[in-house]
């Protein structure tokens, strides 16, 4: 139980690993070596304390997510990514949000819980995680047992990840490309796949496939996202052959389609244009052809 002493006393101890990587942080694979506790920014732009731009219960997620009463959704400000083509580049590059403290953050995932929501859903958590941990220490005190999703893009640190072992009970990666370098020139990650890669391995190694309740609502587990991008940029076939082979044909993936040439796509005429029919039926069909049949339909 998360309420427990002696879970609470792992936690507490984990966070003060978590606090001490990120004075000179290695948070996640950009390793920007700033002291975060002093309030100096990297990459993220983040500092000492999260900046979250809303919340609320979402009923877009995936129906194994959202169930009767939504999902709990936590929209942290900025992101370690730059996707030239990011839907809410105003919160992940522009920076629209408000700073908050480890209190504040707690006192929202409770509010969550009370509106019924079925999980407290962390969106673009991986420059946060130590805000976060501190933040479900005071949450967990206070009674929160909604299950905890991790909603992430894809470029997260091994040793960071194993922190959080036990605390997260959803792990939902986005694998955005199967290819570094179009992770470098798309949202200037440098090794992304290969990066990717090794997080979901270790997402899988702690919470294992996803598994549901008896009103199809996910408890904990692993869900992968997958969007497609035109003129097959994702890389599709190299990503499910990594999911089928590398961590399980019974994966739950959601492919995605609602991709749209938004912030700077423009800039890319091979980003240019939305998918087509055929290109997302393709993908659906790549990932049959691995043997993966869990696939989400919203």
């Amino acid at each position: 139980m998360k309420q427990d002493k002696e879970f609470l006393k792992k936690l507490s101890e984990r966070l003060e690993k978590a606090l001490e990587i990120s004075s000179n942080c290695e948070l996640c694979p950009r390793k920007c070596h700033v002291n975060r506790l002093k309030d100096e920014k990297g990459f993220c732009k983040t500092g000492r304390n999260a900046v979250v731009s809303s919340f609320g219960p979402h009923f877009g997620e995936e129906k194994v997510l959202v169930g009767r009463f939504g999902s709990g959704t936590i929209f942290f400000t900025h992101c370690n990514l730059a996707c030239v083509f990011c839907q809410n580049y105003d919160i992940s590059q522009l920076g629209r949000g408000k700073e908050v403290s480890a209190k504040e953050l707690a006192n929202t995932m409770l509010e969550l819980q009370r509106m019924g929501c079925h999980n407290i859903n962390l969106v673009s958590p991986t420059h946060c995680v130590p805000q976060i941990m501190e933040a479900l220490l005071h949450a967990f005190e206070e009674g929160l047992k909604v299950p905890i999703v991790y909603n992430t893009g894809g470029y997260d640190s091994v040793d960071t990840l194993k922190l959080l072992e036990g605390i997260i009970d959803i792990y939902m990666p986005d694998i955005k490309y199967g290819d570094d370098e179009r992770g470098m020139r798309y949202s200037s990650a440098p090794n992304y796949f290969s990066l990717a890669k090794s997080a979901v391995r270790e997402m899988h190694r702690q919470v294992g496939d996803l598994k549901t309740d008896d009103r199809g609502i996910a408890v904990k587990g692993l869900l992968v996202r997958h969007l497609v991008l035109p003129n097959d940029l994702a890389g599709t076939e190299k990503v499910m052959e990594f999911l089928a082979t590398e961590i399980s044909t019974e994966t739950f993936v959601n492919i995605m389609d609602q991709y749209r040439p938004l912030h700077k796509a423009f800039r890319y005429p091979e980003l240019s244009r939305s998918i087509t029919r055929m290109e997302f039926k393709r993908a659906i069909e790549i990932a049959q052809n691995y043997g993966i049949h869990r696939i989400c339909r919203l």
